[in-house]
Parts: structure tokens; C-alpha cells; sequence
């Protein structure tokens, strides 16, 4: 835990709560009594905690015609004064469409009449939405805007984590625990549900009952069975085929090879002894900012880090705008509006606050509620945190330098491969979980079956694409140089405890012999960016790149001048953007994009690999 933290029962809360009721009873609400919570404290307005897609993003697909918004508790239908709109700037045409709650009434969605325009900056607007519970309306309407690509979404969604893991045998696990699978992107909430997502096992034993949800942004499924399962027991959990996407593409689960749709099926066993581990409070271990921080960026997110086991996570669903709040600048108690609330999918860990806008200078104060109405773990019945934990941190009056986003690639973004003279592959086992593009040139040594996604070839879409990846090459090599890196130097070995986000620089080459550990340090925004002036290296069999602590692949990015080659059965983490040619070796995993050719006649050489884009 934070030696530094305070685990109090913050007055800061209490004071908030306790203005709230005074301004609701002396303010503007003729005279009326203020709508009481639990204790008879003023109940808060609801607030909306995610969407998808999510804010500010760019490149989505055309036919994603479901824009989603979770709240932070039960709503009311959207009707009367109530709405869901979304709007684009003439000569974009308004969409059309039905607005719907989910059965929780938990998450909207406003289902598109048609495909979405090409490159066109759409804004979303929930106004006036009511909570069942008080009536109470949100506060002010919630916008937020994306930016759609010029392509449609033609990859099936994939399971990439499962809790029990899959794996053969299936593990041994706790009776007490809920089942849930991450997926590799958004999925429309009203396709997950009891009748695509199952649990069972053979007689006499009884298939457990149980509620399935989806948590919005945490892209996660969560089965909590009504009761601890039965001990010393094989049980299958499926989720089927009716499980879609944003774009209505089905899952490519494991029962069958792609093209086809298939269901994902994995199995586990409850260990023998019938009682449930003694419950155990949820703790924070560590934030960011830390304690008492100075000098914060008004652009910063907030995150915290639970400490919770590795076989557990946190329930996706307790992680919202009411139990994850940050209040100031102090002397006021005014609760920042957060863009969203969202734990990590990597780890299950890490819950990240992001505020809808920059933050003014002065002192915040972070809470985590605690108790049966706040965070929980995946533990049935859920484990809780004793008392709320909060701290406070200084954001400075300065701007500093921001850190490079997270993504430039624009169209580029959807290719898992992407050349600019030839693809080769001599593995029959390659599996590509994204688009393939390829301009200038026609020799693609991919089959439809090992592209999970589009092939381009020569299109419209592929020339853009390109001409995409040029620009991100020139900005990510036009960023300021960073912490110099010597070449032919062994990165891992320079960083034997993890290296820390930021940007690194070689005049020469880059070599990872040494299992690399890209340590986001509680930051699920953290960044990577390596400019290497030749080539990059990773070599068999230690040379892996993973990425722990809340960092994510998708914000690693690697900017060879010439070359790549990613070593034999190695797991690599990251957008490889290379001036030239790239190579993947036997059996190599990249999780990321091999875009190639950005400067020259580029090729991509494969043996029998996999590719997983990262979700935006």
C-alpha cells in the first residue's frame, strides 16, 4: 500500500454531500425539499461513466452504428425532455435512429439508421437522462465527439483474457469466483447476455444460475453466479456467436477456423474444499499521482492500483463515476466531470479517472468509496474495501510539454500489416487479427483464412492508409530526441527492472537480447516511443518485449529508420513503423501492427505468426 496514502472515511465526502444538501434545500429549487439518499443524505445527480466509442477517438469504422453510454446507476427511459442525439456538421446529414436502455437500464444506445459518413467528426449529446432511484436528472448534458475512418469494421471480435484462464488442462480455481472474459474490442452490449454467455457443467451437478453484464469501455463480460459453485467440479463457460460487435461482426471464437464465426469455449475445475477463502478487503496499493504530488500536468489522468491477487480482478461494473470521484480545486468541493471511469482490461487492476477537461491549478482530492456501495472484486460475494480511501495532489498553473499521443496512425490504424511492395509468408499458421493492406505491389503471400479482417490490395483505402503511415513515421521521428540509448546497446539489460514511459533515442541500432519489461508504472496512459536510426533487433529466445503495470500495447511505438526483425518464438508488444523492411520470425506473437515501407519500397516477410492490433 501507499505508505503515504490516508485510509479514512474523508471528511472531504462528507462536507461535499453535506453542501449538497444545504444548496439543494437554499437554491434554486423553489423551495423544495432536497431528494434524500441512503442516511438521508442528498442523493447526487447520476453522471455517465463511459462510451463508446470513446472520446476524441479517431478512425472509427464506418459501419459502427451503435454509440453507447453507461451511467453510473439505474436511468429512466429516454423520453420527453429526456434524448440521445448525435450530429454532424452540414453537409453531413444528422443520423437518424432508436435510442434503448439495456435490461439493467444501465447502459443507452443509439442504434444508427444508416452507415456512418466517411472522415467526419460526429458529436454525441445525452441530455436530461433521470435516475429511477431519485429522479434526478444529469447535471448538465454529456458530449463527446469521435472521428470516423473511411472503411468499414470487417474483423470479428476476438476473447483475448479470460478469469479462469483458458488453458489445457483447465485451472483449478476458487467455488467462490465470477467468470469473465475481456474482448479485443467494443461489443454491443444488448448481444451479451444469459443467452450468449453460459456456464455449465455435466449431472448431477446443476448449471449454475447467475447474472450476465457488460462493462462499457472495459470491453468485459462478467458472469456472477447467484451462489459459490459447487467444489471439485468441471465447469464449461461459452459465449456464443451472438456476441457482436459495434459494426454487428460475430465472435471468432476457438470451436472453429476463420472465416467462420465460432463460439469461445474454455473450461475449469473448483478445487475440492467446499468453503470459500475467508474474505479479504480490497486495498489500494499505489496511485498516480502519488501522495501529496506537486507540480501535477492539468492534463493528467488519475489512477489507482488495487491490490488485489493476480487469479482475481476488480468487477468492471463498481468502477463508475460514484465510486471513483476527485474533487477541487480545494478550497471548493466542486466534483470534477470525468470523461470516464474504466478499469484496465489488461490486468483488472488498475482503475484510471479521466477528467472531460483540463484540471485548474490548485489542490484535489481523490476518493475511492468503500462498502456494499462501493468498489468490489470479482469474488462472490464481492470483497469490499474497509473505508474509503483518499489523497490529495497539487496540479501546477503550467502546462508542461504533453507526451506523444497515445496513437498518430490515422487510417493506418487497422492494419495489422501494411507494406509497400510485397508480403511474404511461409507459415501456414499465420493469423492476422486485423486489416492487410498492401500499395504499391501485388504479391500478398496472405490467404482470407489467416486475415481475421480486410484485405487491401491496391484500393483506395490502402493508398490512404500509406500515405497515413508516412505521417506518423515523420512525427514520431520528429519528436524531441529522448534518453539517449547507445547503439547495439542490449535495451533489456539497461533496464533489468523495467524502463519507464518516455521517449528513447539511438543514432544507430536498437537490440533487445534481454526479456524487455515496459513498466507503465499505475498509468494506463503511459507511452513509449523508440526512434532508432538503423535497425531493430530482437533476438531468440529471450529477446521479448511485454508490457506490464497498466501500460498497454497500443501505446508502444517502434520507428526504425531502415529495418525490423522481431526473433524467433519471441512475444513482441508495439506498432512497428519502419522505414523500410520488417521481418517476423518462426513462431514470433506481436501484439501490435507491422507497418512497413514508410520512407521506401517496403516488404514484410512472416513465419507462421500472429498479429493482434490492440484496441483502440
Amino acid at each position: 500500500m501507499n505508505g503515504l496514502g490516508r485510509i479514512t472515511r474523508p471528511l472531504t465526502w462528507f462536507m461535499a454531500l453535506l453542501l449538497a444538501a444545504l444548496a439543494a434545500g437554499c437554491g434554486g429549487g423553489g423551495g423544495k425539499d432536497p431528494i434524500l439518499g441512503s442516511g438521508g443524505i442528498a442523493a447526487l445527480a447520476p453522471t455517465v461513466t463511459a462510451v463508446a466509442p470513446f472520446n476524441n477517438i479517431t478512425g472509427v469504422p464506418i459501419n459502427n452504428t451503435l454509440i453507447t453510454a453507461a451511467f453510473s446507476e439505474p436511468m429512466a427511459a429516454l423520453t420527453g425532455s429526456a434524448s440521445f442525439t448525435l450530429t454532424c456538421t452540414a453537409p453531413c446529414a444528422n443520423p437518424t435512429g432508436a435510442v434503448t436502455l439495456d435490461a439493467t437500464s444501465k447502459i443507452a444506445t443509439f442504434t444508427s439508421a444508416a452507415a456512418l459518413a466517411p472522415s467526419t467528426l460526429y458529436t454525441a449529446t445525452v441530455t436530461g437522462a433521470k435516475s429511477i432511484a431519485t429522479g434526478l436528472a444529469l447535471a448538465s448534458p454529456y458530449v463527446w465527439q469521435f472521428t470516423t475512418g473511411v472503411a468499414p469494421d470487417t474483423t470479428r471480435p476476438r476473447v483475448t483474457i479470460t478469469v479462469p484462464a483458458t488453458a489445457t488442462p483447465g485451472p483449478t480455481v476458487a467455488a467462490n469466483t465470477a467468470i469473465s472474459a475481456v474482448f479485443s474490442e467494443d461489443m454491443a452490449p444488448a448481444t451479451i447476455g444469459a443467452a450468449s454467455f453460459t456456464v455449465t457443467c455435466a449431472a448431477p451437478c446443476v448449471n449454475p444460475l447467475g447474472q450476465v453484464s457488460y462493462a462499457v469501455g472495459s470491453r468485459t463480460a462478467v458472469f456472477t453466479p447467484a451462489a459459490a459453485l459447487a467444489a471439485g467440479t468441471l465447469y464449461t463457460a461459452t459465449i456464443t456467436t451472438a456476441a457482436t460487435d459495434l459494426a454487428g461482426n460475430q465472435l471468432a471464437g476457438n470451436s472453429a477456423p476463420l472465416p467462420a464465426a465460432s463460439n469461445y469455449v474454455w473450461t475449469f475445475t473448483t478445487a475440492a474444499s467446499a468453503p470459500p477463502p475467508t474474505p479479504v478487503n480490497v486495498t489500494v496499493q499505489s496511485t498516480t499521482p502519488a501522495t501529496a504530488a506537486l507540480n501535477v500536468s492539468p492534463n493528467a489522468t488519475i489512477n489507482a492500483t488495487f491490490s488485489e491477487p493476480s487469479t482475481f480482478r476488480m468487477d468492471p461494473l463498481t468502477i463508475t463515476t460514484a465510486t471513483v470521484t476527485v474533487t477541487g480545486p480545494s478550497p471548493a468541493l466542486t466534483q470534477v466531470t470525468a470523461s470516464s471511469v474504466l478499469i484496465d482490461g489488461a490486468t483488472g487492476h488498475i482503475a484510471t479517472f479521466t477528467p472531460a477537461s483540463a484540471l485548474a491549478a490548485g489542490v484535489y482530492t481523490a476518493t475511492i468509496k468503500s462498502g456494499a456501495s462501493g468498489v468490489k472484486d470479482l469474488v462472490v460475494p464481492g470483497n469490499t474495501m474497509l473505508v474509503d480511501y483518499t489523497w490529495n495532489f497539487t496540479v501546477s498553473a503550467v502546462i508542461p510539454p504533453p507526451p506523444p499521443p497515445a496513437s498518430h496512425l490515422g487510417s493506418a490504424s487497422t492494419f495489422g500489416i501494411m507494406a509497400t511492395s510485397a508480403i511474404t509468408n511461409t507459415g501456414a499458421g499465420t493469423m492476422i487479427n486485423g486489416d492487410v493492406a498492401l500499395a504499391p505491389g501485388t504479391s500478398n503471400g496472405l490467404l482470407p483464412v489467416q486475415v481475421n479482417g480486410t484485405i487491401h490490395v491496391n484500393d483506395g483505402i490502402a493508398a490512404q492508409a500509406g500515405i497515413d503511415l508516412l505521417a506518423a513515421y515523420n512525427y514520431y521521428k520528429a519528436l524531441p530526441p529522448g534518453t539517449t540509448i547507445t547503439g547495439g546497446a542490449d535495451i533489456g539489460a539497461l533496464y533489468p527492472l523495467g524502463m519507464p514511459p518516455g521517449t528513447y533515442t539511438s543514432g544507430s541500432t536498437m537490440l533487445v537480447s534481454t526479456h524487455l519489461v515496459l513498466d507503465g508504472g499505475g498509468d494506463s496512459n503511459a507511452t513509449w516511443v523508440f526512434q532508432i536510426g538503423s535497425s531493430l533487433t530482437t533476438n531468440t529466445p529471450l529477446g521479448s518485449v511485454t508490457v506490464t503495470n497498466g501500460g498497454n500495447p497500443k501505446n508502444v511505438f517502434w520507428v526504425p529508420t531502415q529495418d525490423a526483425t522481431i526473433g524467433v518464438a519471441t512475444t513482441f508488444n508495439g506498432t512497428l513503423i519502419v522505414g523500410r523492411n520488417a521481418t517476423a520470425q518462426t513462431g514470433a506473437v506481436i501484439n501490435g501492427r507491422i507497418l512497413a515501407g514508410a520512407i521506401t519500397a517496403g516488404t514484410i516477410a512472416l513465419d507462421t505468426n500472429t498479429v493482434n492490433v490492440p484496441a483502440p
